[in-house]
């Protein structure tokens, strides 16, 4: 549930990024100039919806980063293959069928003495 709200909020702000991407004005005129870029000059000025666009183009993109890599946490683990103990498991194995069989220490205090 939670990793598809994820998806869901990842979809609705990648749009909207797209959205304001498409509405900023260019150096050529843009799709704002098709909107009524007459009329943005009544909300403060060109220069104010310029930095509105601008900003909430920053703050979109690092919302959709923010949401993405989160999302790789709340991701469901499907076919998780444990590869550690399956290496850790052959390697013992190895050692087990490779170890030379050590001589039985047949050393009496009579011995070591001499």
């Amino acid at each position: 549930m939670t990793y598809t709200l994820f998806l869901i909020l990842i979809m609705i702000v990648a749009f909207l990024l797209i959205l304001i991407i498409m509405v900023q004005n260019p150096k050529g005129g843009g799709l704002s100039s098709s909107f009524g870029g007459g009329g943005t000059q009544s909300l403060g000025g060109v220069q104010n919806t310029t930095n509105f666009l601008d900003k909430s183009t920053w703050t979109l993109s690092i919302v959709l980063l923010v949401l993405i890599l989160l999302s790789n946490f709340v991701a469901p683990k499907v076919n998780a293959i444990d590869t550690s103990s399956e290496i850790e498991n052959t390697i013992e194995n190895r050692e087990v069928q490779d170890a030379p069989a050590l001589p039985a220490a047949t050393t009496t205090l009579k011995d070591s003495a001499q």
